[in-house]
């Protein structure tokens, strides 16, 4: 398992790396890690796109699935017949949002070692047709040190979470107790805890969060104005 993770993720996403590296002029690792991050955004879109429009769809039901809880809060089973009915009606997955989250957990555990490695110029496993570098210089806009943890990157990478979590949460009034308590973690705890770990970590992960974050943005936005305009009866 490791040897196929090391030959499909871990490998090529080194060598891409080193590549950039090596043909844009400056040799600045962090435009290398934003070429990159939006190279992986492209590769996913799709899966992205389906899960944010899955998203969408579902918070658009929250009134409906507010009714369904208030009429079934006294018979659990019910309640869930309902739910899952109303999904089926709707033709909406509502597991479909977990998907490009388990697809990139595996991406970000390589990125995280590619990263470090690759900072500290330990550059093993490069392909024949890939020229090594021998050291890169972690140094970002001459600036950050991306190697190294930075407060500043990590508050961002926090921000933009926290601006995500906005655009997605649900504008349903009448919303029960556990809905409420579930979107306060999502839209306010998540982002705090996101800023803490990525304070923590080498600035290159939180760099690549950001970038896929305000990619993920950007595509919530483009799916809200094609969004087909209501009809007037």
């Amino acid at each position: 398992m490791i040897a196929l993770y090391n030959t499909i993720i871990y490998r090529p996403l080194l060598n891409l790396l080193v590549f950039f590296y090596n043909v844009i002029p400056g040799h600045d690792i962090g435009v290398v890690i934003i070429l990159l991050t939006i190279l992986i955004r492209l590769a996913l879109a799709p899966s992205f796109h389906k899960s944010l429009k899955s998203q969408q769809a579902m918070n658009e039901l929250q009134p409906k699935l507010n009714e369904i809880r208030e009429k079934y809060k006294d018979d659990k089973e019910g309640q869930a017949r309902a739910m899952m009915q109303l999904y089926k009606d709707h033709k909406i997955n509502p597991m479909s949002s977990c998907l490009p989250l388990i697809i990139q957990l595996p991406i970000l555990i390589a990125l995280y070692q590619v990263f470090a490695k690759a900072l500290k110029s330990s550059l093993e496993g490069l392909y024949s047709f890939i020229q090594n570098p021998g050291t890169i210089n972690p140094y970002f806009l001459r600036l950050v040190d991306l190697s190294k943890p930075s407060v500043i990157l990590g508050v961002v990478a926090g921000a933009v979470q926290f601006w995500q979590s906005k655009m997605m949460l649900p504008k349903v009034p009448g919303q029960d107790a556990t809905a409420k308590i579930m979107a306060m973690q999502t839209t306010y705890i998540l982002p705090v805890i996101s800023a803490i770990i990525a304070i923590k970590l080498p600035a290159g992960l939180p760099l690549y969060w950001i970038v896929t974050t305000l990619f993920a943005v950007a595509q919530q936005y483009y799916i809200k104005r094609k969004k087909p305009a209501p009809q007037n009866n």
